[in-house]
């Protein structure tokens, strides 16, 4: 697991394909002073994503290779990219809205240093679509989880979740909105308690957070108020 050691921070590579707001709450929570980790790479296989001019902004290396008609396919694809972010000299490895299914060598490549996040309550709802999937289930409550990246998709240990009410008259637009808000909140938490060297894994997949406080779990993991 990552942890921070001799007063150094935890090195990130955040990986993307779209506009980056999960990079963007990161990239704030970097800014903190005390943050206990540091963006060094952002990357992602779509040349054109909005997410790199975040990084750019931001000062921090912003890097892109198109998986389309890369020579060797996936596995070439990914060994590559893995290249790259150990050059970087990343720790973790965040995938926030890496819209592309990693290879079975990347994730052991990276095991036990490579998260992501999921918009539903995991282990409901794997996959793609989940918020329509919420909702033709008729699911009261859907939300967010922050995972350990494992080959089965979408299966990995449980970090944190965060959970938002289904609210009558939602569509997946609207829930949408409501759990990205959570997700800005638990991604930068999660990060902080790996960095803290928090996190641990027991035989089972089950994670245990040291010294969690009830104040600081509750407010992790909130039912909120509509809106």
């Amino acid at each position: 697991m990552g942890k921070v050691t001799n007063g150094k921070k935890l090195k990130l590579a955040v990986l993307i394909s779209g506009g980056g707001s999960n990079l963007q709450a990161i990239i704030d929570a970097c800014a903190q002073p005390t943050y206990p980790a540091e963006i060094v790479l952002v990357f992602s296989n779509q040349l054109d994503a909005a997410g790199l001019d975040r990084g750019r902004r931001a000062g921090i290396r912003a890097e892109a290779i198109s998986h389309k008609g890369y020579p060797g396919g996936r596995e070439a694809y990914d060994a590559a990219v893995s290249d790259l972010i150990e050059q970087s000299g990343a720790d973790l490895v965040v995938l926030a809205g890496y819209l592309r299914l990693v290879s079975e060598s990347f994730v052991t490549r990276w095991k036990d240093r490579l998260i992501n996040i999921h918009p539903s309550l995991l282990p409901s709802f794997k996959g793609l679509n989940v918020h329509q999937k919420a909702l033709d289930a008729g699911v009261k409550f859907a939300g967010c989880t922050v995972h350990y990246v494992v080959p089965e998709v979408d299966s990995g240990p449980i970090i944190a979740q965060a959970v938002v009410p289904v609210l009558p008259g939602d569509d997946a637009g609207k829930l949408a909105k409501r759990i990205l808000k959570q997700e800005h909140r638990i991604y930068p938490q999660v990060i902080r308690w790996i960095a803290d060297g928090r996190v641990s894994v027991d035989a089972n997949g089950i994670v245990t957070v040291a010294d969690a406080k009830t104040p600081e779990t509750t407010d992790i993991n909130p039912v909120l108020e509509p809106g």
